[in-house]
């Protein structure tokens, strides 16, 4: 199975900067950056199958994303190397900033 992914010149600062601009996205994100390739239902995000699979779609087809498919399970990675070609330092300072943020959080507990 194919699935929409663009090519790094086709990807788009508005898609990527929309795609990282929901804190479910983000947290989808985070967890990939931490474990590497991942299946799509392995991270717990307390949505509705339905929008976890919106979510993940977004961010692939902004190009945060590659999904592959093996029989029924969805494993997804980062296109770090990809958004970091295009887009210098963005992801990094999106997660340096997702992390301070959920350390934030949890001191506040």
């Amino acid at each position: 199975m194919e699935f929409v992914e663009p090519a790094v010149e086709d990807m788009t600062l508005a898609a990527v900067m929309s795609a990282l601009s929901d804190p479910v996205r983000v947290t989808i994100v985070r967890e990939i950056a931490a474990r590497g390739e991942t299946a799509c239902g392995s991270i717990e995000l307390g949505v509705s199958k339905a929008t976890r699979s919106h979510h993940f779609k977004v961010l692939r087809e902004a190009g945060v994303t590659h999904t592959r498919a093996e029989g029924t399970h969805r494993f997804v990675t980062l296109r770090r190397d990809d958004v970091d070609l295009r887009f210098p330092g963005l992801l990094g300072a999106v997660l340096a900033a997702a992390e301070a943020e959920a350390g934030l959080t949890a001191a506040r507990s």
